[in-house]
């Protein structure tokens, strides 16, 4: 028998991060056309720091999307939400206010979505907790944003009622309510955030984390279906893992790694590749399926420490932060590309 490897909770938590992205660059549009349309400087200057910080959040999600392994698509109506908010924006049947008023609203949307992927994921499993963390910012994030467009909010839309402006104390009362949200969320920001300078050890790393509490999971646990799910969860991590790393690093670090070195890393994945294949085909209920997943566990973490040690101080030793940091960016691309493959062999 060879056990499925699509699990419905994984396959909607990942649907989810794709309405967010989906919906991530909308903000963005938004506020791209937003900040043309207002001449209000210091409104202008709020919502100009909102879209550094939302550019900045669509890469979070792009990174956490690759992390959490389960490639889906948004959802239609999600689709269909987006195309009609971008012809409300770009024409003129809402006014200013109406137009801040319904970006607020989809920063609503947006976080309250985050916060559940976040709530689920601390039931669906502890893999999925650490492949999500970096979603902490941008949920923390768009709380501040949204505190800060009703702020914006009042200013218009009391000069649209009245003619005059508002009393200025509002931005108080909004720089306060984001200060409790960021020292309530400071240390989370901090630990979490998608850092412009992860390099491909940070990267690789993450993986490994992850798969690490895959293999933990599956040990403590005695349910055949929860079993399956880790397990296909492990084998698409890996597989993609391992074709990105061939793909991308090992053609890198084999002219001052050493060749022997080097296609050592190469026949181990191969080796993984033919385990994780044969347990594929084996009940997870088997008596022998755990037994032949300590013995691919055990090939993992000695391939892990043999990268984590040797090879990344080659890399430190050999390429400078900017090849590290550009090494990453090529990683995750391959990965997310044979995350897209995987999950259309699987449809």
């Amino acid at each position: 028998m060879v056990m499925s490897l699509e699990d419905t909770k994984r396959t909607a938590i990942g649907s989810k991060l794709a309405d967010m992205k989906e919906i991530q660059n909308l903000l963005i549009s938004n506020e791209q056309g937003l900040i043309s349309a207002i001449n209000d400087s210091e409104v202008r200057d709020r919502l100009t720091k909102m879209l550094e910080d939302d550019r900045k959040n669509l890469g979070i999600i792009d990174t956490v999307i690759v992390q959490y392994g389960v490639k889906a698509q948004p959802k239609e109506t999600v689709q269909k939400l987006v195309e009609k908010v971008q012809q409300l924006m770009q024409g003129s049947e809402l006014n200013l206010y109406e137009k801040v008023f319904q970006h607020e609203l989809l920063k609503h949307q947006q976080t309250m979505t985050g916060l559940l992927v976040h709530k689920a994921a601390q039931v669906v499993g502890a893999d999925i907790e650490a492949a999500i963390a970096p979603l902490n910012t941008v949920n923390f994030e768009n709380r501040a944003h949204q505190e800060q467009l009703k702020g914006v909010l009042e200013v218009l839309g009391v000069r649209e009622l009245t003619g005059k402006e508002a009393e200025q104390g509002l931005w108080a009362r909004v720089q306060d309510a984001v200060a409790a949200l960021s020292g309530v969320a400071g240390s989370v920001l901090t630990q979490s955030s998608d850092k412009s300078d992860m390099n491909i050890q940070d990267v690789i790393r993450m993986d490994h984390n992850k798969v690490n509490m895959l293999f933990t999971q599956i040990e403590g646990s005695n349910d055949p279906q929860k079993i399956q799910e880790y397990f296909g969860q492990i084998y698409k991590d890996l597989t993609v893992h391992a074709e990105a790393e061939e793909q991308v690093v090992y053609p890198t670090v084999r002219p001052f790694y050493g060749e022997g070195d080097t296609q050592e890393l190469y026949d181990e994945q191969a080796e993984m590749k033919q385990m994780l294949n044969s347990l594929k085909s084996l009940d997870p209920s088997s008596s022998n399926f755990k037994s032949q997943l300590k013995t691919l566990k055990d090939a993992v973490m000695d391939h892990v420490r043999q990268e984590e040690s040797t090879m990344f101080a080659a890399i430190r030793n050999n390429c400078s932060t900017e090849q590290q940091e550009q090494l990453a960016t090529q990683f995750k691309s391959a990965k997310s590309k044979l995350q897209d493959q995987l999950a259309s062999s699987m449809r």
